[in-house]
């Protein structure tokens, strides 16, 4: 993973918020949480590549939250939700699956 410099960003929290998103795709790995969105192969835009980018996401609007920086990202973060959601149909029990990883992911991240 390489999340580019900050400078490359419009704003620090944009630069936190993605951060976020790919510290929570990284906690997807065999030897932490073991997702099988990234313990196994998946395609740009199959149901589990949508699910992780969901997991991934609400993840980083939970650490956005803890570190006090949600306020400048949500509209962003709900945005790309939505975009996820529209590929996986508005399946919105997948939102409640998703929150759970990501709540899993973000206690990780944290030590928790």
């Amino acid at each position: 993973m390489r999340v580019p410099e900050i400078a490359s960003f419009k704003s620090a929290e944009g630069y936190y918020d993605t951060l976020f998103h790919e510290l929570v795709h990284s906690t997807g790995h065999r030897d932490r949480l073991a997702r099988k969105s990234i313990t196994e192969m998946t395609f740009f835009g199959s149901h589990e590549y949508s699910r992780e980018e969901l997991v991934a996401e609400i993840g980083a609007a939970f650490l956005c939250g803890t570190a006090g920086i949600v306020r400048n990202t949500i509209d962003n973060s709900a945005a790309y939700i939505q975009s996820w959601l529209r590929a996986l149909k508005n399946d919105v029990r997948m939102v409640v699956i998703a929150a759970a990883q990501a709540q899993k992911a973000a206690d990780f991240i944290m030590g928790e």
